[in-house]
C-alpha cells in the first residue's frame, strides 16, 4: 500500500536535484523557472503534476525572439517542466496551459457554493 509515502522537498538550490527526482513516483513541480525539470529527471512511468507558470519568449529557428506587430517579444506561457522531453519518460502529465488551472477554478468555485450555504444555513 502507499500508507507510508515518504515526502521529498526539493528546490532550485538542492543539490544533485535529478538523484531526487528520479526517485520519485510522483512528481509535483512548482519552483517558478520554466524548464527546471526535463525527461531526465523523470523516473520512467511517473506522474508529473506541473504547477509552474512562466511567461517566455517566443524563439524562431535560429534562436532569435520572434516580434509581434507592435514589435514586442511576443510570449509563451510554459510550465516550470519541459514538456516534450517529460512527456516521453512520465506515465501521465499536466501540461501548461490548460492542466492544474482548470482544477483550480473548479475548486474555488465549489468552495464558494460550500461557504454560500454555510451563510444560508
Amino acid at each position: 500500500t502507499n500508507d507510508l509515502g515518504t515526502c521529498t522537498i526539493c528546490h532550485i538550490g538542492t543539490r544533485d536535484l535529478k538523484a531526487h527526482t528520479t526517485k520519485a513516483d510522483i512528481l509535483i513541480v512548482a519552483a517558478g523557472k520554466a524548464g527546471l525539470i526535463t525527461g531526465e529527471h523523470i523516473m520512467p512511468g511517473a506522474t508529473v503534476i506541473d504547477v509552474g507558470i512562466n511567461r517566455i519568449p517566443v524563439l524562431d529557428e535560429d534562436g532569435r525572439p520572434v516580434l509581434n506587430e507592435k514589435g514586442r517579444k511576443k510570449m509563451k506561457t510554459v510550465g516550470d517542466v519541459d514538456f516534450e522531453s517529460a512527456k516521453e519518460v512520465a506515465g501521465t502529465i499536466t501540461p501548461v496551459p490548460g492542466g492544474v488551472g482548470p482544477v483550480t477554478v473548479a475548486m474555488l468555485l465549489r468552495n464558494t457554493v460550500r461557504a454560500a450555504r454555510a451563510q444560508v444555513g
